[in-house]
């Protein structure tokens, strides 16, 4: 809602706020949720005026198995009508592709679909597929954007030549991922102005999706919008892989704008949030935060909450001899 010009905050109208608590979410529980826990999360959504609701995944079957991941892996046609109907609302809905999980020609026409963005998640060598998706989906009638994973892994180098590929695509938005959690404010608004130097040659819009790791998921979604960017991913109550993302009810609740609502959110995380962190393991603990601070993979704390551990001098030192 705001943008930073000097020392002096404007009315943004360019923000879009974009839920992923069902694809994010569906990481904790390879996508099993149920018909209505989905049903409820899109209600709410419309309600609290969201612009974008992220459905699921829309990987193949044919690569992934249906057995072992829920429906909201695959976001078939007929399960997301199940859901959304027709979708006679304002808000839009989007799903994410994976490279080397998503085959492009079971991707429908637009015109087929109730889908209106396909959001394309990829590594820095990964771009080529990328590319090739970004193209078939922009055919067909989709808005995309492209979500560059595991930049706190990458060089300088790597970064610009990435966005240097990117640019040239029709693709409508390119997101910073801070895929560790691992990104301070400060490393976030210098990101933010290099993608936003690519978009203003381009006329692309910028995106941020923060991880939680080190408690900044909030903070640094804040900083990107601030010096600019215009596309807010988030979740409810944090839902989403290892420490999870920047919490939706926050966001809601900074943008001043009567647009959208915090009740409905609040309604939703007293009624199906506070019951499911009795089932799920979620949201910030310290083994997420070594890994934020050491910027690795969350998986290795993944594992340490799943088992038990504790001991988290041991587990910060082995992450450290393994950097040796």
């Amino acid at each position: 809602m705001l943008k930073k010009k000097g020392t002096i905050l404007s009315v943004r109208e360019d923000l879009r706020v974009l839920d992923c608590t069902i694809r994010d979410g569906g990481l904790v529980n390879n996508f099993h949720f149920s018909d209505d826990f989905v049903r409820k999360v899109y209600e709410t959504c419309v309600a609290s005026g969201v612009d974008y609701m992220e459905i699921g995944k829309n990987n193949s079957p044919k690569l992934m198995s249906e057995e072992e991941f829920g429906p909201w892996n695959f976001c078939k046609e007929e399960d997301i009508r199940r859901i959304v109907g027709e979708n006679n609302t304002d808000m839009k809905i989007a799903v994410m592709s994976d490279i080397g999980r998503t085959v492009k020609d079971e991707l429908l026409p637009k015109k087929d679909s109730v889908v209106d963005m396909v959001r394309i998640a990829a590594y820095a060598h990964q771009i080529p597929e990328a590319v090739e998706l970004i193209e078939d989906a922009h055919s067909k009638g989709y808005e995309t954007t492209i979500n560059i994973m595991a930049i706190s892994k990458l060089f300088e180098s790597e970064i610009d030549e990435v966005l240097d590929t990117v640019s040239k695509t029709p693709v409508d938005v390119i997101y910073v991922v801070d895929s560790f959690g691992t990104f301070y404010p400060e490393q976030i608004r210098m990101l933010t102005e290099k993608y936003l130097d690519i978009a203003e040659k381009t006329g692309k819009k910028i995106g941020i999706h923060a991880h939680n790791n080190m408690q900044l998921a909030y903070a640094n979604t804040i900083e990107a919008m601030i010096y600019g960017t215009s596309f807010l991913d988030a979740t409810i109550s944090g839902l989403g892989r290892g420490a999870g993302n920047c919490p939706l009810e926050l966001l809601v609740g900074f943008l001043k704008n009567p647009k959208y609502k915090l009740e409905p959110l609040l309604k939703f995380i007293q009624e199906e949030i506070v019951p499911l962190e009795k089932e799920l393991d979620w949201g910030y603990s310290i083994p997420y935060m070594i890994t934020g601070q050491l910027n690795e993979h969350p998986r290795s704390a993944m594992k340490a909450r799943a088992e038990g551990d504790t001991n988290y001098v041991k587990f910060y030192n082995s992450l450290l001899d393994a950097q040796q």
